[in-house]
């Protein structure tokens, strides 16, 4: 008798994808169903979306029901939009996430998976030998990527290759544990998320993937690559307390710059929202 997979949940944010989600919540669906042995359920998490998005995954989700979703009609950012998601993590064994663009396969993720017997938190890479690229970023990408991940790795001493993969698996006891340190709502949200396993103690795990690189990217590369130096130093401060308390009076110029980015603050427990779900 076949032992079941572990229940899966795989979350997605979505902000304006109403021409790229449906192929990818059709892939992910049908790829899951016949090749995974286990529970597995994709919710999506549309963050302040004001195109058709929600349409979209409605109509998915009325074929396949493994498809739901939670709905911020405000603008919480991606970081933001997996904070909830990761709330849904008591409900499942293994808790993941990947883009809504399509940029890593449903087998590369479920290879992700395969490797969870052997750390709490399995993540994909673009940068260790084995990756299979099918097509890369831009130069100027690759440059701001490259730079970002050396000032990370000055920062905090990761030794991970790739922080920034949108393709990652965790066990639902490291994510309930590490929960309530997650407080970064823009794109550092890997790093907010990656340094918090790291000092609670648990195993991460990098695993070369598969990968392209898609048009229609959300990304403007100075104002992003400004708001995650800017969110990669505050998680820094975070876990030096006593410099983090000295600096507090400078507080209304942190929120005034994150403002003046058009990006998304850090989040505290006030400013959570209640979403509107479709999650059974």
């Amino acid at each position: 008798m076949r032992v079941p997979d572990p229940s899966l949940l795989l979350l997605i944010p979505a902000y304006n994808e109403e021409r790229r989600i449906e192929p990818v919540l059709r892939d992910y669906a049908c790829f899951f169903q016949e090749q995974y042995h286990g529970k597995f359920q994709i919710v999506v998490v549309l963050n302040g979306c004001t195109d058709n998005t929600l349409g979209v995954v409605q109509r998915v989700a009325k074929e396949f029901s493994s498809v739901s979703y939670l709905n911020f009609p405000g603008r919480i950012g991606k970081g933001g939009a997996l904070i909830e998601g990761l709330k849904l993590a008591p409900f499942a064994d293994l808790i993941g996430y990947t883009d809504a663009d399509g940029a890593t396969p449903p087998p590369a993720f479920l290879e992700l998976v395969r490797h969870t017997g052997e750390a709490d938190c399995v993540i994909g890479s673009r940068w260790l030998p084995g990756a299979v690229i099918h097509q890369s970023q831009a130069g100027n990408r690759r440059f701001a990527s490259r730079t970002f991940h050396l000032i990370v790795q000055l920062l905090f001493w990761l030794n991970i290759r790739d922080t920034q993969c949108g393709a990652k698996v965790m066990k639902r006891r490291a994510v309930e544990k590490i929960h309530p340190y997650l407080r970064i709502a823009d794109m550092a949200f890997d790093i907010n998320l990656l340094v918090a396993l790291k000092r609670g103690g648990f195993r991460i795990l990098e695993v070369p993937t598969e990968w392209t690189d898609q048009s229609g990217s959300k990304v403007v590369l100075g104002q992003t690559s400004l708001t995650m130096f800017l969110s990669a130093v505050r998680v820094r401060l975070i876990y030096w307390p006593w410099l983090y308390k000295l600096l507090r009076p400078l507080r209304p110029l942190e929120g005034w710059i994150y403002k003046s980015l058009q990006a998304p603050q850090p989040l505290s427990e006030s400013q959570v929202q209640s979403p509107k779900s479709d999650v059974p």
